[in-house]
């Protein structure tokens, strides 16, 4: 497939989401935050665990809105297990990018949401992000990792000795893309590099990782310092 049918595909396209929070109003909230963006769809909403995979196979999603901490259905006040099926739902929809909306800001909790394929974690006391929940979610389909600064800062703790590790030759690849094509979402990376759209998000919020930040524009301004890509500036007349 040729780059530029790639570039222009989903131009026109919608973001849906889907909101999944055990307290109606939560969704009636984020549901309100999102109804004035032209460019995003709330399709479904659940407040059980368990209805969330039939949703998934049902409605298209785009992003997906999660609390860490829901009931299984209206008669099994257990945890839904979250964790377990974030990576599940991921193999079965690659596109999806999964945002995980939580009161829990432990370390461990969110270092494990993260490695599981999470593309965002968000405290719901962080008015500011929530405020601005419909450019977080454009940020969130672009690629960024979003995190809340304490979920940011317990993650650098965890994940300290990872920072300043050199890039592989893939997380680099992927970088290169992003410098060239700024404007394109991470679905359509995927495709010009032949390759999932999970992996791509892996690669990437490995590479945000080494380089100590957490968006692609940053990542790539980075690489670029570092000179691990090519010069943007023009070359000296000789």
């Amino acid at each position: 497939m040729a780059l530029e049918k790639v570039v222009k595909q989903f131009m026109d396209h919608k973001i849906r989401v889907a909101i999944l929070d055990d307290h109606q109003g939560i969704i009636d909230g984020y549901s309100y935050r999102l109804s004035d963006a032209e460019d995003i769809e709330v399709v479904v909403t659940m407040s059980y665990g368990e209805e969330l995979e039939p949703a998934l196979e049902e409605h298209p999603v785009d992003v997906l809105l999660l609390d860490i901490q829901v009931p299984i259905d209206q008669h099994n006040n257990n945890p839904f297990p979250v964790l377990y099926l974030i990576p599940k739902i991921l193999q079965r929809h690659p596109s999806l990018n999964i945002l995980v909306i939580s009161m829990h800001h432990h370390r461990t909790l969110i270092h494990s949401t993260m490695e599981s394929g999470a593309s965002g974690y968000l405290l719901k006391d962080d008015k500011d992000k929530i405020q601005n929940l419909d450019q977080v979610i454009r940020n969130i389909v672009k690629g960024e990792i979003i995190l809340s600064d304490q979920a940011h800062l317990q993650l650098k703790k965890r994940r300290k000795d990872q920072i300043n590790k050199p890039l592989s030759h893939r997380e680099i690849e992927a970088l290169s893309l992003c410098a060239a094509y700024p404007d394109i979402d991470t679905a359509q990376l995927a495709k010009l590099m032949g390759i999932a759209h999970s992996t791509l998000r892996n690669l990437l919020s490995r590479a945000y990782l080494k380089l100590d930040v957490h968006n692609r524009t940053a990542a790539v301004a980075k690489a670029h310092q570092l000179g691990l890509l090519a010069p943007t500036d023009p070359p000296l007349e000789l």
